[in-house]
């Protein structure tokens, strides 16, 4: 097979492929252009006791059946409980299905990629036997890289939480030795705050607003974050309710161990990175050495 036939040859599959990825991107956005159903605007109202599979406009077209057929796929494969919690502990508003859809669409961009980078390589005559590994390697590649970005995400988030936690507790505790209750000072935080946490609140004022109990919305709280700061202090709060004890004093000795454990933290973090604080002295100084005496014997000759 001469170069120009398999220039050609690799030319038809990426342009194949992007004609077939342009025409299901507009197939899928379709269903979008007409007035949502019925059952999609009831969803909101009947989420305690509506199944939420099967309410997207989607769901009448048998054309276009591929989420349900990702959705037993993600059932077959394994995992989807994990994503699921990772995804609360990220803040991002979507399914584990729909997570990967979003993997697989991270996938066939690093195929086409790869297929693209095959195609230079051809044409430009360096192309190997090995090429022929570019796309798959691409295409696991962005499925990785969006994995990595959605544990990113989940660590950052966490890590900000934290950070918030003293300074939530203290204005809760305020508020409380103010004489407002328990629920009163959360939506005052909630109304008047900003962050994961406040976010996170609003979320309990909402479902306690639609009947749901204060401690079982706060326990939602926990385990949407999944912080293990946060975590102990709302159980610590949870058990001072249901036991009637002085929350204010409670919320200000929480307070008091959080920025403790931020003081630890940031200890501990320093010692770990005081290795890599020694790298640039290891790399300067031995080539300062080397230089210093060849200098001073140079400067030295008449």
């Amino acid at each position: 097979m001469n170069p120009l036939t398999v220039t050609h040859l690799a030319l038809s599959l990426v342009l194949g492929g992007a004609f077939g990825v342009g025409v299901a991107l507009l197939l899928w956005a379709t269903p979008r252009w007409s007035a949502p159903s019925l059952s999609r605007r009831l969803a909101p109202y009947l989420r305690d006791i509506a199944d939420p599979r099967g309410m997207t406009p989607l769901a009448g077209t048998r054309w276009l059946g591929w989420p349900e057929s990702l959705s037993r796929l993600t059932a077959r494969v394994g995992g989807g409980e994990a994503v699921a919690a990772r995804l609360q502990r990220a803040g991002w508003r979507m399914s584990a299905d729909g997570f990967r859809a979003r993997q697989l669409g991270w996938g066939l961009a690093g195929l086409v990629a790869g297929a693209a980078l095959v195609v230079v390589l051809v044409a430009s005559g360096a192309a190997t036997p090995a090429s022929a590994l570019v796309p798959p390697i691409a295409a696991a590649a962005g499925v990785a890289a969006c994995d990595l970005r959605l544990s990113r995400a989940a660590r950052a988030r966490a890590h900000r939480a934290a950070e918030e936690l003293p300074t939530i507790l203290e204005f809760l505790s305020l508020c409380l030795s103010a004489g407002e209750g328990a629920f009163d000072a959360i939506r005052r935080v909630a109304a008047v705050g900003s962050g994961e946490v406040v976010a996170e609140l609003r979320r309990a004022v909402v479902e306690v607003g639609t009947g749901a109990s204060l401690t079982d919305a706060l326990a939602r709280v926990a385990r949407r974050l999944d912080t293990p700061s946060v975590t102990r202090s709302i159980d610590q709060i949870v058990a001072a309710i249901d036991r009637g004890a002085p929350l204010a004093q409670v919320l200000q000795a929480q307070a008091t161990d959080a920025r403790d454990d931020a003081k630890r933290q940031l200890i501990e973090q320093a010692g770990r990175k005081e290795i890599y604080m020694l790298v640039p002295m290891s790399i300067q100084f031995p080539f300062l050495t080397r230089v210093g005496p060849s200098h001073a014997t140079t400067s030295s000759r008449p």
